[in-house]
């Protein structure tokens, strides 16, 4: 073992991790460059499949149905029925295209006939491809990840959703940054903009919050479901502890509690959510959806697992069962506290019934403030801070 450093050792540390930073985010694009061609294909051979067979749009639908249960069987996660219809219209909005763009942060006016964007009206080379696709050669005509494309789709306008293609690959932006830009209509104020290109640099800027991380491209949830790995992961070794305690806790109450999973992840929109604990009560007969927070509560809180219990309902519950119920557990430091989110169901009368078979407020947060004071004595866990579950 080294006893004195040599002074150029820092610079071979900074240089390998330099090293490191550049080959995870080159993989990260590599695999997310044959992911969306990949995607563009299936959906070019759904929409093929079905054109050539001239289906009627029931049995279409009947057929995409068929097609998500079949692929999901064999490859798992990441073909669900919105998966599927994601990749037909991916392929229905975004064509093999040739634009002739304008030079960079030289827009046209808005009169009409012309587009913000700065490019003229795209010219459809072919919107089909042999059964022979060479996926590898599709991956140059989207240069931008899957989840730029899987924001862009969910823009209407033509024209708008070139130019946040466009500006995305100029400007090199994250899929946050691309995200920020739609959201805060970014092509329509440019557009009414006296000077475009002075718009065009100032939107270009990325804000801090927008950057992403080589770790957090490589956890894409979208990129983990495209090869096959899973992407379970806690926010800090003080939740996972607590989870893994909690976790013990409920299936030694006793038998109603029914461990189903954990760190389960959901999409709402066109964001990512994971829940920390998910339970199947047997009495009851309904899941039971458990959120570890490390601060104090809020009503953001209490949003959020209302989200996550309209979800579960439309997506998780099957008939017969009974509507879902939340748990928000807070571990705040002295403070713990326990609240179950019982508002969105159908009756007070039920509401009752799951406040008499689920374990009590008050013992559920004595045990995590125990637990915590535990752990913490023991020196085994120090405090992080903590991250949004959002990807």
């Amino acid at each position: 073992m080294l006893t004195t450093t040599p002074p150029a050792y820092a610079g071979l540390v900074t240089g390998i991790a330099e090293l490191l930073e550049s080959a995870r985010h080159i993989s990260a694009r590599a695999v997310n460059a044959v992911m969306t061609a990949t995607y563009w294909e299936i959906g070019r051979r759904i929409v093929e499949f079905e054109q050539e067979g001239k289906i009627r749009a029931e049995y279409g639908a009947e057929l995409i149905i068929r097609l998500a249960a079949d692929l999901t069987a064999r490859f798992g996660r990441g073909f669900s029925l919105t998966n599927l219809k994601q990749f037909r219209q991916f392929y229905v909005t975004f064509p093999l295209v040739e634009k002739s763009q304008t030079p960079s942060g030289q827009l046209p006016s808005t009169r009409k006939g012309q587009t913000v964007s700065g490019f003229s009206a795209p010219k459809v080379i072919s919107q089909t491809l042999s059964a022979k696709s060479d996926v590898t050669a599709l991956t140059a005509r989207f240069p931008l990840p899957w989840s730029h494309y899987v924001r862009l789709l969910s823009v209407d306008n033509p024209q708008a959703r070139s130019f946040y293609e466009t500006e995305a690959l100029r400007g090199g932006w994250s899929v946050r940054q691309l995200d920020r830009q739609i959201s805060t209509l970014f092509y329509e104020r440019t557009a009414l903009s006296r000077d475009k290109a002075a718009m065009l640099k100032k939107g270009g800027r990325a804000n801090p919050e927008d950057s992403v991380t080589p770790e957090e491209e490589i956890k894409d949830p979208l990129m983990l479901e495209f090869l096959g790995l899973k992407d379970e992961y806690s926010e800090s070794q003080l939740e996972e502890a607590l989870i893994q305690h909690l976790e013990t806790f409920l299936l030694e109450l006793g038998g109603d509690f029914a461990f189903v999973g954990r760190q389960r992840r959901l999409r709402i929109g066109h964001e990512w959510y994971r829940v920390d604990l998910l339970f199947f009560h047997r009495r009851l007969r309904c899941l039971v959806i458990i959120d570890l927070k490390l601060g104090k509560f809020t009503h953001a809180d209490a949003g959020q697992m209302h989200l996550y219990l309209n979800y579960a309902r439309e997506h998780w519950t099957q008939p017969g069962e009974n509507p879902p119920v939340g748990l928000i557990l807070c571990a705040q430091k002295d403070a713990s506290l326990a609240h179950y989110a019982l508002e969105n169901l159908p009756n007070k009368v039920l509401a009752t019934e799951y406040k008499v078979a689920l374990p009590a407020e008050k013992m559920l947060a004595a045990e995590i403030d125990r637990t915590r004071k535990v752990l913490t004595a023991r020196g085994e866990i120090r405090h992080q801070p903590s991250k949004s579950k959002s990807p």
